[in-house]
């Protein structure tokens, strides 16, 4: 990963908004209903060179594909791994969302307004999770390379994501193992292939890993502290296996509450997180610090530091709300988090979460979206001149 040598560095979370016509055919697929493989390929070739032109155009350093030919941040993978069918359980609503159904009820009407794709009752493990054909990961990766060139040509460094095991065990239900425990280890071991893919292509991987906060007040929800925490180092332990052999300079780790805006009130605290996300095997992490709920915890990087040689990429823009930031906001954000941090060089300028996690889901407009990253890269300029 890329440190901010010589300047604060932009980057973002992963998702990107996609065109509506690509918006439209992924949802179609995700209904089941026919879509021909050729025109939602030719859509996504055509999106991925587009997003990262955009990218470039305003100013971002570290970008990636905007996730342009994926249903969604994970539900992806029932293409590439063998063993899910069927559908899931009966959705989960989060503990924050049960104690306010007034939220619950603004927010069905929000979803129900726009075309996207439904992460409601994903298809479940029902036998052996395997990882297949690696045809599709590589095709990502053609893509991307072929859109933003070597380094130094649309990017400073490039990235491509994938999930963590513990977001697919976790939202994917399981109909198959004997326990959770095997059924993360299982997908790890299946992912480990992905993972690899991506960075024997050259680029860094990003690791989404939501469940490790999100679960608190998901599958957690009600339960002790420590059980939820066990939980995280099942799933950090996973990680740390699927990538075996691959260098913890070329991953960074995702770690979100949840890209929704809702209450928030029963979300874990950073402090209760940070050292057991210290033990995964990275080299950045890229926390929310943007968001109402968060915005405070750079305090933890001071009182926990950073371990040697990690670096955070630290959300300073929110993409739950179509407020732009102002450039000063921005700075003051980065400023507070180098201080904390210790080293202006460790941090990279970030959103909080993808602005389209799954096709049509974003709450930002597109075109306001891309206004935010151009008011990313002002406030890391702001943010370079104070503390460089």
């Amino acid at each position: 990963m890329k440190r901010s040598d010589e300047r604060i560095l932009t980057t973002h979370a992963g998702s990107l908004p996609r065109p509506a016509a690509l918006v439209d055919l992924l949802a179609r697929a995700n209904r089941r209903e026919p879509v021909e493989a050729a025109t939602l390929e030719a859509e996504v070739a055509r999106a991925v060179p587009a997003v990262v032109a955009l990218q470039r155009d305003v100013g971002i350093d570290v970008g990636n594909d905007g996730e342009q030919g994926r249903e969604s941040f994970f539900t992806y993978v029932q293409h590439r791994m063998s063993g899910f069918g069927g559908a899931g359980e009966t959705p989960r609503v989060w503990q924050d969302i049960a104690d306010f159904p007034g939220y619950l009820e603004v927010r069905s009407r929000q979803r129900s307004a726009h075309t996207q794709v439904s992460l409601v009752r994903p298809p479940r493990a029902v036998d052996e999770v395997r990882y297949g054909d690696t045809a599709a990961v590589e095709a990502d990766c053609a893509r991307l390379a072929a859109a933003a060139g070597a380094p130094g040509g649309a990017f400073t460094e490039s990235f491509l994501t994938s999930p963590s095991p513990g977001i697919i065990a976790t939202a994917m239900a399981n109909a198959y193992y004997p326990s959770l425990e095997d059924y993360v280890a299982a997908v790890a071991d299946a992912l480990a292939v992905e993972y690899r893919c991506i960075v024997d292509a050259g680029f860094v991987l990003q690791i989404d890993a939501p469940d490790l906060a999100m679960e608190h007040h998901g599958l957690f929800a009600g339960r002790p502290l420590s059980q939820f925490l066990d939980f995280v180092d099942l799933v950090v332990g996973a990680v740390n296996r699927a990538l075996e052999g691959i260098p913890a300079e070329r991953v960074r780790l995702h770690v979100c509450w949840g890209n929704y805006g809702g209450p928030h009130v029963h979300d874990v605290a950073l402090a209760d997180l940070l050292g057991h996300l210290y033990e995964a095997r990275v080299g950045g992490l890229l926390l929310s610090m943007a968001n109402p709920r968060h915005e405070h915890e750079y305090r933890e990087l001071a009182r926990n530091p950073l371990p040697a040689g990690m670096v955070l990429a630290a959300g300073v823009i929110d993409v739950t709300t179509n407020y732009v930031e102002h450039p000063e906001v921005v700075a003051d954000r980065l400023e507070r988090v180098a201080e904390a941090v210790g080293d202006p060089h460790r941090v990279l300028a970030c959103t909080d979460c993808g602005f389209d996690t799954a096709a049509g889901f974003g709450l930002v407009a597109a075109d306001v979206a891309w206004e935010k990253l151009r008011s990313l890269r002002d406030g890391a300029a702001l943010a370079t001149a104070r503390l460089f």
